[in-house]
């Protein structure tokens, strides 16, 4: 980062994004019974953190924690690469979508997230990785 104020534009990016992302899934789970705003919030696989009883407050804290720190590695990597923001944008939904694709094994990991052959599930998630990725293009195009 070049200065406070491009890490301040990257930590808001990864917040609103983080937050949109949660209220989707939270949405479609609501709306069609498929745990994926479950799976976002799922830690059952983080040893330690597997054993504490939290909130869907602190859950959902975490989630944007790691939202920020990954919008922040995105802006990096987009000022080091020197992508043009036009440019940034696929290349944000496409790492977004594949983070997602990545990470939706972990249906496996637990008994309270979709099933691994659940085309529904793996589809709204990575509809709202996606989405996620998109926010992040917009933000980051906005940036100077």
């Amino acid at each position: 980062m070049r200065t406070w104020r491009e890490l301040r534009w990257a930590v808001l990016a990864g917040l609103v994004a983080g937050v949109l992302l949660g209220l989707f899934l939270k949405g479609v789970e609501a709306i069609t019974a498929i745990n994926v705003y479950t799976l976002l919030l799922n830690v059952d696989f983080v040893p330690m953190l597997n054993e504490l009883t939290m909130s869907e407050g602190i859950e959902f804290t975490l989630h944007l924690v790691v939202s920020i720190v990954l919008a922040v590695a995105l802006f990096w990597l987009m000022k080091i690469r020197l992508w043009s923001k036009s440019k940034s944008m696929s290349i944000l939904l496409l790492i977004n979508v594949g983070i997602g694709f990545l990470l939706f094994p972990l249906t496996l990991l637990s008994e309270r997230t979709p099933s691994i052959w659940s085309g529904e599930a793996l589809l709204f998630w990575l509809f709202g990785h996606a989405l996620y990725g998109v926010i992040l293009g917009l933000f980051f195009k906005k940036s100077a």
